[in-house]
């Protein structure tokens, strides 16, 4: 599923192609789930003919501005997309929504449909937008405000409460393990396990991750190929989490893989070590 570097990613290819261009068409499938809550009528009706002004990214989602107070938001889920094709574009069996500008057709392509598209039309950004929880690189993403949070969920495995985006927003698996490899936290422990040292750490380096992921997964636009491979430093567990025989780039020693919260998780037992709750 996308974190909040990839929603960034792709939320560059759309803008950095049509930024200041006039959405002369637009294209749904109006029978697909990523339209639950919206009207997809309603949308074409709205965007046909107006600007696209700009563009951001918060935590897992993409909102993108157009003129006359129309504000579209985007979810990628577990397969959604988004891309810039050609003029005269035909658009494909998964591809749900297609603006069309004179030099571009941006898609949303989502085969699993777990996306969702929602829109709003008003001077100020809709409400599911300004309550999404602050940024983790923001000054208001506070060791306090992390603390507090650890403390009301300290029955819970540290794992599990890194993927609650109401106070770690864009965190999702691949960031929550190198989050905590980095921390040297095993992801079992119970967050009320935690020394202040320790969360403090683990404040330290979800902000330390999220810099890395937006630098080296974000920072490369619309260029960026499918296979983040070739742009992930070797020093990084995401490299070698779902390698078989993958061994931990600090210790060299043979990492696990195990249910943790829901989620398949990776870690490396010699460096986080699981102490008693």
């Amino acid at each position: 599923m996308p974190e909040l570097a990839e929603a960034e990613f792709f939320r560059k290819r759309w803008d950095l192609a049509a930024r200041g261009s006039k959405i002369s068409a637009v294209l749904t499938h109006d029978r697909a789930k990523i339209y639950r809550g919206t009207d997809p009528a309603a949308v074409r009706r709205a965007l046909t003919g107006t600007r696209f002004l700009g563009s951001e990214a918060a935590a897992k989602q993409m909102l993108f501005r157009f003129s006359g107070g129309a504000w579209l938001g985007v979810h990628l889920g577990m397969s959604g997309e988004l891309r810039a094709e050609p003029p005269g574009y035909v658009p494909e069996k998964h591809d749900h929504l297609v603006l069309v500008t004179a030099k571009h057709s941006l898609v949303f392509k989502d085969p699993r449909m777990f996306g969702r598209v929602q829109f709003h039309q008003g001077k100020s950004a809709p409400a599911w937008w300004t309550k999404i929880a602050p940024a983790l690189t923001s000054d208001a993403f506070t060791l306090e405000s992390v603390s507090i949070f650890l403390r009301r969920r300290a029955r819970a495995p540290i794992k599990a409460v890194l993927l609650m985006q109401e106070r770690f927003p864009g965190i999702g698996n691949w960031m929550a393990d190198e989050i905590l490899w980095r921390a040297a936290i095993n992801p079992l422990r119970l967050a009320g396990s935690l020394t202040p040292r320790e969360v403090r750490t683990l404040w330290r380096e979800c902000r330390h991750v999220a810099r890395l992921a937006l630098d080296v997964i974000a920072g490369e636009g619309d260029y960026l190929p499918p296979d983040l491979n070739h742009h992930i430093p070797k020093t990084w567990l995401f490299l070698h989490r779902w390698e078989d025989g993958g061994l931990c780039p600090k210790t060299k020693t043979p990492l696990v893989r195990q249910e943790v919260g829901g989620r398949t998780t990776c870690w490396s037992p010699a460096r986080q070590k699981l102490r008693p709750a």
